[in-house]
Formats: structure tokens, C-alpha cells, sequence
């Protein structure tokens, strides 16, 4: 099976005039934390808070970001790995869109695809684990969709049960509790991008 790998996905990224970070953090060595970021280099005003250090008053530039130059970050994935074949867990994904004046250049595919190359890549994890957690109805609905064009499969509801309340406490909230095969995301959110 032809899927994307993470050197693959960011070059990709470049070649759309985006910026692909991945920040990996392992503590203790039991569970991988992880957050991607897409962002666009813009001209014209000073460098966002997400481009430059705040901590420092002689803040350096972020590598690639030049003088005048910012970078708005169109999207943004947190998920954290146990190191089990269905160990990974997709805590968020949040994508500008339309609504925000953003065309469509793929970001919600390519993040996608960059945390499952990097699941296959650097963890055992094999199979997702995704809340499509029930604040708003319409984002409920769109999640879903997003997340079952990409493969992925309902396995219950968490609900306000008491037997619920555990898992409620773990991923945050109610909703949709799925499931996905990792290869399989990583093939269709290539396929999206067209690079299988």
C-alpha cells in the first residue's frame, strides 16, 4: 500500500507555500504528546505571537521567517500516543476555513496525514481513536463527516450513563467516540492531496 511519509508530507507542504511543524514530546518515556502546526508566510506587519519567542525582549525569528514577514497558523492537531497498536488519540484538530477568509489549500488532509505518517513512523500504533465531542450540533456533524470520509468508524456514544464518566474524563467531554485504521486515513488523506 503507497502512502505519503513525513518527509513526503512536507515537502508537499512547501510546494502549497505552507509551513509543516511537528513538536513531539515523550515524558517520562510512557506516552508521546504531539502538535502539529500548517502555517502561511505572509508579508506586511510585525510576526504573530505564534512566530516569535514572547519570552525573550531580543526575540529570534523563527528559521525561513524573514524581516516583514509573519506566519498565521491555518492549522493546528494535538494527539497524544501510547505505545500500543491503538494507542493514538486525536485530542484536536482545528483548521481556518472559509469562515475565517481562508481558501481551501488542503490543510485539514495534510495535518492529518502528517500526525498518521508519524504515528506509523515513529510509534506501534496502528489504529486512531477520535471524540467527536457533541458541543455544537452543526460542528458535531461536520466532524463526523470530515472523520468517516477519512475512514473512520463509530464505535459508541459517551453519553451522561455513569459507566460513560471515565471515558467523559479522559477525552473531555460527550460524543461520538471512533475509530480508524491508520494506514487507511494516511491512503485517503494522500489520495485528497493527491500524492497516491
Amino acid at each position: 500500500m503507497n502512502t505519503p511519509g513525513l518527509l513526503e508530507l512536507e515537502a508537499e507542504a512547501r510546494r502549497r507555500g505552507l509551513l509543516l511543524r511537528l513538536q513531539v514530546v515523550r515524558p517520562l518515556g510512557l506516552f508521546w504528546s504531539l502538535r502539529i502546526g500548517v502555517a502561511e508566510r505572509r508579508s506586511g506587519g510585525e510576526p504573530t505571537a505564534e512566530a516569535m519567542s514572547e519570552t525573550s525582549a531580543q526575540a529570534q525569528r523563527p528559521q525561513g521567517v524573514g524581516s516583514g514577514e509573519r506566519l498565521v497558523l491555518l492549522g493546528d492537531l494535538k494527539a497524544w500516543a501510547l505505545p500500543s497498536p491503538d494507542g493514538l488519540r486525536i485530542d484536536s484538530l482545528e483548521v481556518a476555513g472559509r469562515e475565517q477568509g481562508e481558501r481551501d489549500r488542503g490543510v485539514g488532509p495534510l495535518i492529518t496525514a502528517a500526525c498518521f505518517a508519524w504515528a506509523l513512523e515513529a510509534t506501534p500504533c496502528r489504529s486512531a481513536r477520535f471524540l467527536a465531542i457533541r458541543d455544537d450540533a452543526r460542528q458535531h456533524r461536520r466532524l463526523v463527516r470530515y472523520f468517516q470520509r477519512l475512514g473512520f468508524e463509530p464505535v459508541r456514544e459517551l453519553g451522561a450513563a455513569a459507566w460513560d464518566l471515565p471515558a467523559r474524563t479522559v477525552w473531555g467531554g460527550a460524543g461520538l467516540l471512533m475509530r480508524g485504521d491508520c494506514h487507511e486515513v494516511l491512503r485517503r488523506c494522500g489520495r485528497r492531496l493527491e500524492l497516491v
